[in-house]
């Protein structure tokens, strides 16, 4: 299954951002005809100083600027976490296709969760939803990392 090896690299880059002391959130935007990872990114808040150096945000722009668009139509965008509120416009803004996530978030999440921003009269794009891909493994990364992260206060 093509998602499945997308959401592996996913949490590879994951895996990394926990290494560096991040958030572990990995994405990748891919191009669904030739099914290359077109960019991919993780969770960069702490090292870049900037609230908003999300994985989605940044594998967006990353892919804007080598394939030298400003919309991603027509690309698909995977992340093993539900997306925030601003993830989400980004991902609307950006017009992805599809969105692809692995673990759901009740507490931050805002496309199943929360606001639901893609169901607002509001959201000028709504990119199909595929959730719950290696559901499991996305929570676990995270949930490892919070315990390590509360076992050092």
């Amino acid at each position: 299954m093509d998602a499945q090896k997308y959401m592996l690299r996913c949490l590879e880059l994951a895996q990394k951002a926990s290494e560096e002391d991040e958030v572990p959130i990995g994405a990748v935007v891919v191009d669904p005809e030739s099914g290359e990872i077109v960019s991919e990114a993780y969770n960069l808040s702490e090292h870049e100083l900037d609230a908003t150096a999300h994985a989605e945000t940044l594998a967006i722009r990353r892919a804007c600027e080598k394939l030298g668009i400003n919309r991603l139509r027509g690309f698909d965008l995977y992340v093993t976490l539900e997306p925030c509120t601003m993830c989400a416009a980004a991902i609307s803004m950006a017009r992805i296709k599809t969105l692809y996530f692995g673990a759901y978030d009740p507490k931050g999440g805002a496309v199943v969760n929360g606001v639901r921003f893609y169901d607002s009269p509001t959201c000028h794009h709504r990119p199909e939803v595929c959730g719950g891909i290696m559901e499991a493994e996305c929570g676990e990364i995270l949930k490892r990392f919070f315990r390590n992260k509360r076992r050092k206060i």
